[in-house]
């Protein structure tokens, strides 16, 4: 059975083995939608969840959640996959609905291979998930105020970006609210501005050095500019707080979270033998740390559990794509993947090269045969994608002495 999901309403098309049509139904998206197509399954003769696959174009989100717990098995495909096989069907491209639900169902009868079968996830990796992507999003709104406030400051009051280079100090939030203005900064006296580099601990700034700087003479603009950019970067000031306290707040969440899994046995390990985790074989790697951590176990769940190594670089983006043609040949980055998890790999391996000995030798000769830095450091973090499937598999944790012989063949290997 094909679903194809749409905003507010969702088309459904069950096929038998030889392709023909058995039912279609719409169904809501809502409470009484989905127990629509539950009753719609489970009303068609010959229909159990041991013998119907149902294929969507999504691996998550509250109709695979509701079928997977029914005990159906659900597989994805990726979309521009999907559009490929539905120029099976028409080559004047049309497309509805209705036609996308049956391409689905005929494509998972035909191409079942092509397909990735979905399991249900734990409480803790979802929520793991909508956290990290959460901690994506305030970093993103932080960096967008950021720039915004900077804006302001370099517009009329550059004095400040002396002192703050990127105007995210808080200590300089605090001292600009004091005198949002050049004229009011100048007269600010000592003991006042010592309290606030007191309070927030600064000690690469002196009072002289901050008198300094505020008393470096303005800028002259028209009537009313400084004003309205002072009231501006006023305004941004409280949004700017608040964003840096949830992003504090969400650490220490996912940072517990992380915490209290790496202490539950997962189900690839027997709670009577005493096997590290995953979370703790992942943590246990040079260069890994709380966001790294959280995207690869939230975004890649299933291929950690399946310890698929071929999927986690296709996921992460470090595979290459290799086309050729006759008697040419080319090998390019590939451009789809999981951006999250390809952003995470680059990280990942860029910290490496700065913590692990044998990383940073085997980035510096990749560069010396002329790779590119981003080469260089996607080819660096494919072998450590291996290595971390080979502990997964093995349980054990890393260490440089135990797993010598494995971090020369997948790092230090020719």
């Amino acid at each position: 059975m094909g679903i194809d999901l749409g905003s507010e309403n969702h088309r459904a098309c069950l096929l038998n083995r030889a392709g023909k049509v058995l039912a279609e139904t719409a169904f809501e998206h809502s409470g009484s939608g989905m127990a629509d197509l539950i009753r719609f399954l489970a009303k068609t003769p010959g229909v159990s969840a041991a013998r119907v696959g149902i294929a969507l174009e999504t691996p998550r989100g509250p109709v695979v959640e509701r079928v997977l717990e029914r005990g159906y098995a659900v597989f994805s495909i990726n979309p521009k996959q999907l559009d490929r096989f539905r120029d099976r069907h028409t080559v004047a491209g049309a497309k509805d609905d209705r036609r996308d639900a049956f391409v689905l169902a005929d494509s998972m009868r035909t191409d079942l291979a092509l397909f990735r079968s979905l399991g249900a996830e734990s409480a803790a990796i979802v929520r793991l998930r909508e956290l990290s992507r959460l901690e994506d999003d305030l970093m993103q709104d932080h960096n967008r105020l950021i720039n915004q406030l900077r804006e302001q400051w370099h517009r009329y009051f550059p004095q400040l970006l002396e002192l703050s280079s990127a105007a995210d100090d808080a200590f300089v939030w605090d001292r600009f609210e004091m005198a949002p203005k050049p004229e009011l900064a100048a007269q600010l006296g000592r003991s006042r501005i010592e309290r606030v580099l007191h309070r927030h601990r600064i000690r690469r700034l002196s009072v002289d050095d901050v008198i300094a700087a505020l008393r470096t003479p303005a800028l002259t603009l028209s009537t009313g500019s400084a004003d309205a950019a002072s009231e501006h970067a006023l305004l941004l000031l409280p949004r700017l707080r608040l964003v840096r306290q949830q992003q504090l707040d969400v650490a220490g969440r996912m940072e517990a979270l992380l915490q209290d899994l790496a202490r539950v046995p997962s189900e690839t390990v027997s709670e009577e033998v005493d096997q590290p985790t995953d979370v703790a074989v992942l943590r246990s790697l040079p260069g890994v740390g709380k966001v790294i951590a959280a995207t690869l176990l939230a975004e890649a769940a299933q291929a950690i559990r399946d310890r698929d190594y071929e999927s986690l670089r296709s996921y992460t983006g470090v595979a290459p794509v290799t086309r050729q043609s006759g008697t040419k040949k080319i090998v390019v980055m590939r451009r789809g993947c999981h951006h999250r998890l390809r952003n995470a790999l680059y990280h990942w391996s860029r910290v490496t090269t700065m913590c692990d000995e044998r990383s940073r030798t085997q980035y510096a000769k990749l560069r010396q045969k002329g790779h590119s830095h981003g080469t260089a450091l996607r080819a660096l973090a494919d072998r450590w994608l291996a290595v971390l499937v080979a502990m997964l598999r093995a349980r054990q944790l890393f260490n440089p002495q135990k797993w010598n012989r494995c971090v020369v063949d997948a790092i230090g290997g020719a």
